[in-house]
This record gives C-alpha cells, structure tokens and sequence, in this order.
C-alpha cells in the first residue's frame, strides 16, 4: 500500500493541497500525475448531467489547462475531483465537481470545497463562479449565492 504523500512546499504547483482527512481514509492533491483521467472521463462523458457526451480529448485539456483537486483514498484511488479556472488575480470558475456515488455522504464534498476556497494562491479574489442544478445548499455553505445582478451577466453558449 502507498503511503499519503506529505505535504511539499506551497510554492509548488503540483503540491499536495492539504493533509485534511475524514476519518483518516482520504485526502486532497492538487498533483495531476495523481489523476486517474479514465474514472474522470467516464464519470463526465457518462454520469453528470453537465458534460454528457463531452469528448476525451475535451477533457484532457480542460484538465490541462485548469487547477485540478482530486480525492483519493489513502490508498491512492480516486474517487472525486473539481477543477478551477483562474487568472489567480481577480476571478475564478469552479467546474466538474463530482464525488463518486459509492463514497457520497461521507462529507467528501465539503472537504474539497474547503480545501479549495482555503488554498492559499485563490485568496484575494474578487468573484467566484460556478453553475450547478441540484448543489445548491453545498455550495452556499462556502459563500455562493444566486448572482447579485444577473441583469449585468452574460453567457456564450455554443
């Protein structure tokens, strides 16, 4: 069995983002060596509601170019993951938030949502965005609210 890796120093991107367990059987990293990008693809193409059909190669490069959170157990196997696209100065946009069914109600969410409103790089920001039908109340806990002013926001949807 491998052991959690410890926590590398906060100027690394590939860091291990926190040491934060529930019940000492899962933790956070913000490594993308770490991803299984198969149980993510599949989870997305197959089993959310907001990315059905999304292709592989979309995915790997929506991964690419965002930073990604995954939850392992501490046997290294992933069972959830989120991702934020930032310009880690003014805004961010959280996507892809999942938990696997089998590992739901454990309080896994929470613990991703506060290891990444809580990592240090994304403090300061001045608005936070993320679209959701049916997280609502898990978010709220972290500060999202329905838009202030929906009439000055706009969307490109292709």
């Amino acid at each position: 069995m491998n052991s959690v890796p410890s926590l590398q120093n906060s100027t690394t991107n590939n860091l291990l983002l926190t040491k934060q367990k529930m019940n000492g059987n899962f933790y956070i990293s913000t490594d993308k060596s770490q991803l299984d990008k198969n149980l993510i693809t599949d989870f997305l193409s197959n089993h959310s509601y907001w990315a059905q059909g999304r292709s592989e190669q979309t995915i790997e490069k929506s991964i690419e170019n965002s930073l990604c959170f995954g939850v392992f157990t501490s046997e290294n196997k992933q069972v959830g993951f989120a991702r934020v696209v930032t310009d880690y100065a003014v805004f961010a946009w959280l996507l892809d938030v999942f938990i696997l069914e089998d590992f739901r109600g454990r309080g896994l969410g929470k613990m991703l949502m506060s290891a990444i409103i809580t990592r240090e790089d994304l403090q300061g920001l001045k608005r936070w965005g993320l679209g959701t039908r049916d997280a609502h109340g898990l978010y709220e806990k972290y500060g999202f609210t329905s838009l202030s002013k929906p009439e000055i926001m706009m969307e490109r949807v292709l």
